[in-house]
């Protein structure tokens, strides 16, 4: 089993001991060619050694991995985003479905990343997470941001905007989206894509429904009512649920 050539760029030390630590410890599959403790390292020693997988930090000194990302132009490597921060960029990592830890780091979490990254390698799997989640990064004020779901299949990138409304079904999610017949069936709950995508635009409408509201044509008044999107879809709303989605519009 062919071992994963690693770089880590973060500029505390005592992060990079830890992790380094952790890694000889914990996650042998790794092969750790290279610490930084800033960006310009980091460039240097990704051009050296052409790594499978960067452990990168989010926040440094003079600019963030975002940026050193931006710099390199094409990645062809996996990265796993390393932060102290649980509110920074953490939704355009997961709407990207990019792989990150939170500092301090959890071994058990460090080790399901770690394996993640491994089996996408072995199977010659192209990851488009970081694209994805440069674009949302880059383009956040200027067009709609992007989400990757990951599939039975593979994985679709689709904009946010492009879908309709997601529909539970047990633990999975269904997303209707325009200009498609089927749902893409997502491993997923419901849950997780109300907390994910923006409240702003997506509103939970039942325990069954997450709706985008930009395709409301026509609200029916009842004990919840009844929601109509375009193409005629019409959605139980629920009464628990009925002030949630009229406040969006200002009708409460």
């Amino acid at each position: 089993m062919d071992k994963l050539k690693a770089i880590l760029v973060d500029d505390e030390q005592d992060s990079r001991q830890i992790l380094s630590n952790y890694l000889s410890k914990y996650c042998p599959i790794v092969e750790l060619l290279a610490e930084c403790k800033n960006i310009q390292e980091g460039l240097s020693a990704i051009q050296k050694h052409q790594p499978d997988l960067v452990f990168l930090d989010i926040e440094m000194p003079y600019g963030t991995g975002f940026d050193l990302l931006e710099q390199l132009g094409k990645v062809n490597f996996e990265t796993i985003f390393v932060t102290a921060y649980d509110n920074y960029a953490i939704q355009a990592l997961n709407m990207s479905a990019a792989y990150y830890l939170l500092k301090p780091i959890d071994i058990d979490e460090l080790v399901d990343a770690v394996e993640k990254v491994h089996i996408e390698k072995s199977q010659n799997k192209d990851s488009f997470h970081v694209q994805v989640l440069l674009d949302n990064i880059k383009y956040e004020n200027e067009r709609p941001k992007k989400i990757m779901l990951p599939t039975f299949e593979g994985f679709e990138i689709v904009p946010i905007d492009q879908i309709i409304y997601c529909e539970a079904d047990d633990n999975f999610t269904k997303f209707h989206l325009k200009g498609t017949q089927k749902p893409l069936l997502i491993s997923k709950t419901l849950k997780y894509f109300e907390d994910l995508l923006p409240s702003t635009k997506f509103v939970r409408i039942h325990r069954s429904s997450l709706i985008n509201t930009d395709y409301v044509v026509r609200y029916t008044k009842g004990k919840g009512g009844y929601v109509t999107l375009e193409n005629d879809i019409e959605l139980e709303v629920s009464a628990k649920k009925k002030s949630q989605f009229l406040d969006i519009f200002k009708l409460s």
